[in-house]
């Protein structure tokens, strides 16, 4: 399968009053085309960072890529310069954002809003960008796209801002599109319709998407393969049977378990006790050994090793480690 996007051996670093934030410390992973790879795990473990740095939105300063390469069509994306970065912004990588309230300018049209990137990326007279903004809208799901153009987002309810946020990211027709927490805030009911157009949407166009969220229900939904991150890492990626079914790091497991099953009753919660590490002077070993019931004496002085699993399955993880289960096996 052709590779839409890779990235690898990424490392971004903050320059804070308090010292040097260590936010993503060597991730890898690769997206292929068509696919939806999502990136799941608790606030602060660099997810977002990690998408903004695709989109070259990290701030320089106080951000710094200390490493590592983003690799689109043979282009490092890290290496390019701001004016070339902008050709490839909205048109080839395309970006949604939280809330769509904040996303959507108050005081301009939506008809503006969505041309002013057609016009931008794409050879286009204004009759024919009102025209392709049209479509674009229809394609949402937005009744009568030629009246709502000429309205503002304060017209529109949340999950409808949300579809023209979605529209404005599409309308250019990227290769990849990244979605952050796209559905956060947005009520259950709606929550499931925009799932539901992000899947039709794949099936239409063809695009490869990034999903960055902390909801492992949205994940078992759109998902084809799930990379988890804790403290800047990946820790484990697979395929998302792999990942419900077959987890292998006890963060996922951890993450698994404190998930609500409505088919359970009286169904005990098991949140993961402890709190993540200092990114400002990240541990030397496996970042999780601190909240890790399976930790050994290897964990907190060396990082463990990628073991693979499957040709999708891959974990950091000293347990899985093969001299780690001989020294088990053998006490």
């Amino acid at each position: 399968m052709e590779k839409a996007l890779e990235v690898k051996d990424l490392h971004v670093s903050f320059k804070t009053y308090g010292g040097e934030v260590k936010a993503v410390r060597g991730v890898t992973f690769d997206l292929n085309e068509g696919e939806t790879l999502a990136i799941v795990g608790e606030s602060g473990c660099g997810k977002s960072v990690t998408a903004q740095s695709i989109m070259r939105l990290i701030p320089e300063p106080p951000g710094k890529f200390d490493g590592g390469s983003i690799l689109y069509k043979g282009k490092d994306l890290t290496k390019l310069k701001d004016h070339e970065m902008r050709k490839i912004r909205g048109s080839d990588i395309s970006m949604i954002f939280q809330d769509p309230m904040t996303a959507l300018n108050p005081t301009l049209t939506i008809g503006d809003q969505l041309t002013e990137g057609i016009l931008q990326h794409m050879k286009l007279s204004r009759e024919q960008a009102k025209k392709l903004a049209v479509d674009m809208l229809d394609l949402v799901g937005i009744p009568s796209p030629q009246v709502r153009l000429k309205q503002y987002p304060h017209q529109f309810s949340g999950g409808m801002r949300q579809r023209i946020v979605i529209a404005m990211a599409l309308v250019c027709q990227p290769d990849i599109l990244i979605a952050d927490e796209p559905t956060t805030a947005l009520d259950v009911t709606i929550q499931a319709q925009i799932l539901e157009l992000f899947r039709d949407i794949q099936k239409k166009t063809g695009v490869s998407i990034i999903l960055i969220t902390h909801d492992l229900g949205v994940v078992a939904q759109v998902a084809d393969r799930i990379a988890v991150m804790y403290a800047g890492k990946i820790v484990e990626t697979g395929t998302r049977r792999e990942i419900f079914f077959h987890p292998q790091h006890p963060y996922t497991k951890g993450l698994l378990h404190s998930v609500p099953r409505l088919d359970a009753e009286e169904a005990e919660l098991f949140p993961i006790g402890g709190t993540p590490p200092d990114l400002f002077s990240p541990p030397a070993g496996c970042p999780f050994t601190a909240r890790c019931p399976f930790a050994m004496e290897v964990c907190d002085r060396v990082y463990p090793p990628e073991t693979k699993l499957s040709i999708n399955h891959q974990v950091d993880c000293w347990l899985q480690d093969e001299r780690a289960k001989i020294l088990l096996a053998r006490n």
